[in-house]
């Protein structure tokens, strides 16, 4: 098991790393839409919150070696369930044809009061 820190992403809000690595799957923790060089959250809407959120799934994965196309499984975490639509128009296209398995959860609060938390798993 080998514990991920990647840099360019956002720091950890909590005692946990970026993913850990454990033979050839790679558990993404739980991304929101915080900007890395400021550490807040940024953009009002689903749709901007969830580009952000797959930036930074992007920055964790690219740095070793993967990118979306890896991913097996997201569990996407949202505040408001009316969100659903805006969010997978973003999922979708970010996606772009690649359809991993997916469980969408409403959640009461995420942290930060984000509209969108997004964790995954990928296969190296």
């Amino acid at each position: 098991m080998e514990a991920i820190y990647v840099k360019g992403a956002p720091d950890a809000i909590g005692p946990y790393c970026h993913a850990m690595k454990v033979g050839n799957l790679v558990f993404v923790s739980g991304q929101a839409a915080v900007n890395p060089a400021t550490k807040k959250l940024v953009g009002s809407s689903i749709e901007e919150q969830t580009e952000q959120t797959f930036n930074n799934i992007s920055v964790i994965l690219a740095g070793m070696g993967l990118d979306l196309k890896n991913i097996v499984k997201t569990t996407v975490f949202l505040k408001d369930m009316d969100d659903f639509q805006g969010m997978n128009k973003v999922y979708e296209k970010r996606f772009d044809g690649h359809k991993p398995a997916r469980s969408t959860i409403s959640v009461k609060k995420n942290p930060l009061d984000a509209l969108v938390e997004i964790e995954c798993i990928a296969e190296m």
